[in-house]
């Protein structure tokens, strides 16, 4: 009966009917797909991933510290947290008064012999360390800084420089700035002999946020040719820093000769285009308007100088000099910084430091302006 009421139906009947039957079983294979798919999704999330026997927190636990012996990773067995209470994050649990050990975990792998990448990493840790854990940064000693600095003359650039960073971190802690400071002449080497911008930009960071002490003057004076042609360079980052560094130093009495002196190219006005980064604009500026106060002061001004002629006292302040246009220019600059500070420099040309001081202990009503009109 059933085959002839089939045989009975027409052709596109079936046909519609089977594909009625095919959209169900696609719809239940394609279900049962998702129904994987979510299983295998769920597996993964429950699943606990292996550490990283490699990462720079794993090599600090495997490392025994002084007087340690290392403890196998099997037996190594993680120390349970009280019912209810998760162990949580390890800025977390200093906030709540809680000492991790991880950064003078990280400071005792140094100890042990690591390959580059992997000492380069550590240094890394150390640094964010540092910064993210206040209270366990200042409980660590003067040793630490001394094994920080001696990894400074390591043979590999880039623990080099996260060596640096790590002293940068630690220099915002006051009690470590002395013994920083007795770095300061290997820092001052690394930057005049090796041409590498992260090296630079790491070493003058770190320079910039230390007061630079009287005894490393002289070397100072030798490496200022590496400091301006670091200044002249094409990468923004460690400009910046090298005249600011050089900002801090033309306040000094006995190195500002030395920087006025110092080569320049003959296109160092370059940098004063208004095309170039706000930032770089301001810290020239601020730089230009110190060594006019210092070469316009009594002191300076009390002896006769003598420079080279392709001096940066000749780029900037010589009878051949273009700088009164760049200022200019940089009047109408789109950053008020950069405008505030352009006429800063233009007022220190035309008014000598002392002339400037008397003037403004003058009465309002007889400035040089209205007098000079």
């Amino acid at each position: 009966m059933g085959r002839t009421e089939d045989m009975g139906k027409s052709i596109p009947q079936c046909l519609r009917q089977l594909d009625i039957r095919k959209s169900v079983v696609s719809l239940a294979t394609g279900a049962g797909a998702i129904y994987l798919l979510y299983k295998a999704i769920r597996a993964g999330i429950q699943c606990k991933p292996a550490l990283c026997n490699t990462s720079p927190i794993c090599i600090a636990r495997e490392c025994p510290g002084s007087g340690e012996r290392a403890v196998p990773q099997e037996a190594a067995a993680p120390e349970a947290a009280p019912e209810g209470k998760p162990e949580g994050l390890v800025i977390e649990r200093e906030r709540h008064g809680r000492d991790s050990g991880e950064l003078r975990r990280l400071l005792d792998s140094l100890e042990c012999k690591q390959d580059e990448y992997s000492r380069s990493m550590i240094l890394h840790s150390i640094t964010r360390c540092v910064y993210l854990l206040e209270a366990e940064a200042s409980a660590c000693t003067t040793d630490d800084i001394r094994l920080l600095g001696d990894i400074l003359d390591d043979n590999n650039n880039n623990v080099k420089i996260q060596a640096l960073n790590a002293l940068k971190a630690f220099s915002g802690i006051r009690k470590f700035r002395l013994k920083i400071q007795e770095h300061t002449i290997k820092v001052l080497e690394l930057i005049s002999t090796i041409w590498d911008t992260e090296l630079h930009i790491a070493g003058l960071r770190l320079l910039n946020n230390l007061p630079l002490p009287d005894f490393v003057h002289p070397q100072l004076r030798r490496v200022m040719p590496a400091l301006m042609e670091i200044v002249q360079s094409d990468y923004i980052l460690p400009q910046v820093q090298a005249i600011r560094l050089m900002s801090y130093l033309a306040q000094k009495n006995d190195l500002l000769y030395d920087i006025l002196n110092c080569q320049v190219h003959s296109n160092f006005l370059d940098l004063f285009q208004a095309t170039q980064p706000g930032t770089l604009l301001l810290e020239l500026l601020v730089f230009a308007e110190r060594l006019s106060e210092g070469r316009n002061s009594p002191h300076y001004r009390a002896v006769k100088w003598h420079y080279n002629e392709q001096s940066l006292h000749e780029a900037l302040f010589g009878d051949e000099s273009r700088l009164a246009d760049r200022l200019l220019a940089l009047v109408i600059h789109p950053e008020e910084d950069v405008q505030i500070q352009a006429c800063k420099v233009i007022v220190s040309l035309q008014y000598p430091q002392d002339l400037r001081s008397r003037s403004s202990s003058c009465h309002p009503s007889h400035s040089y302006y209205k007098n000079g009109e």
